[in-house]
C-alpha cells in the first residue's frame, strides 16, 4: 500500500513522500541522487524488494517545490549537501512523531548517500543503519568518522571513480561498516539484473541491524 503524504519543514514549506509498508515495521527513508526525485525508477524498484520483506519505506523529495522549479535552471540545490542532509533529519523527525519509538535506516544513492551518512552522523540515537547505492561517500567529509550507524556500501564494479572513493571513506568509518562490489555493473546498476542484486544485498543488511534494534 502506498500512501502519499506531506512532510513539514521548519523552515516554512514542505517536501512530498511516498510512504509503504505495513506500519510498525523498521522504517527505511531514501535518499536520491542528483536531479531525481521520490519517483526515482531505481529508488522505487528497491523499496518494493524493502516492502516485500518487511519494511516500510519512505521516498522522499528532497526539495520543495519552489526551490525545484529554481534547480532545474541553475543546479544550486541538487549538490548542496547540508541542504540535503537537513531534510533527511527533518524527515526522520517526521517519522519518529509519525511512529514513536520507530527504527530507522537510510537509503541513499550518489549524492543522497553523502547526506544520509550526514544524517546518520548528526542522529545516531534514531538511524540504526545505511546503505549506499554508487555513493558520493566523500562528500561526506568528517562526519564519516562519527557514524555509529551500520553501514553498507555498494558499488558497481564497472565504476572506477566512485569504488576509489568508496574505499577511501570506509577507512574513515569507525562503526560496523562492509564494501561490496557487483560485478558488471556501472554507476546506475542498469545492467540486466544488477539493481536487483542491491535491492537484495540492502533487504540483508536492514533485516540484520534494523532488525537487531527493533528487538532491542
Amino acid at each position: 500500500m502506498q500512501t502519499e503524504v506531506a512532510i513539514p519543514l521548519a523552515s516554512g514549506g514542505e517536501v512530498a513522500a511516498t510512504l509503504g509498508g505495513e506500519p510498525g515495521s523498521p522504517m527505511v527513508v531514501f535518499a536520491h541522487g542528483s536531479g531525481s526525485s521520490r519517483h526515482s525508477r531505481r529508488n522505487r524498484q528497491v523499496a518494493a524488494v524493502l516492502e516485500a520483506g518487511g519494511m516500510q519505506t519512505l521516498l522522499l523529495d528532497l526539495l520543495t517545490e519552489p526551490e525545484e522549479r529554481v534547480d532545474l535552471v541553475t543546479r544550486e540545490h541538487r549538490f548542496d549537501i547540508e541542504l540535503l542532509t537537513n531534510r533527511l533529519i527533518e524527515a526522520t523527525h517526521w517519522v519518529e512523531k509519525r511512529e514513536p519509538g520507530s527504527i530507522i535506516g537510510l537509503f541513499g544513492a550518489s549524492t543522497g548517500a553523502a547526506a544520509a551518512l550526514r544524517a546518520a552522523a548528526h542522529r545516531p540515537e534514531s538511524i540504526a543503519a545505511v546503505v549506499s547505492r554508487g555513493g558520493r561517500t566523500d562528500l561526506a567529509g568528517p562526519d564519516l568518522e562519527r557514524v555509529d550507524a551500520a553501514v553498507l556500501l555498494i558499488v558497481g564494479g564497472d565504476d572506477p571513480e566512485v569504488l576509489r572513493l568508496n574505499l577511501d571513506s570506509l577507512t574513515h568509518l569507525n562503526g560496523r561498516s562492509d564494501l561490496t562490489l557487483i560485478a558488471g555493473a556501472t554507476h546506475l546498476f542498469e545492467e540486466p539484473g544488477k539493481l536487483e542484486e542491491v535491492a537484495d544485498l540492502a533487504l540483508d543488511w536492514f533485516r540484520r541491524h534494523l532488525g537487531d534494534a527493533h528487538r532491542r
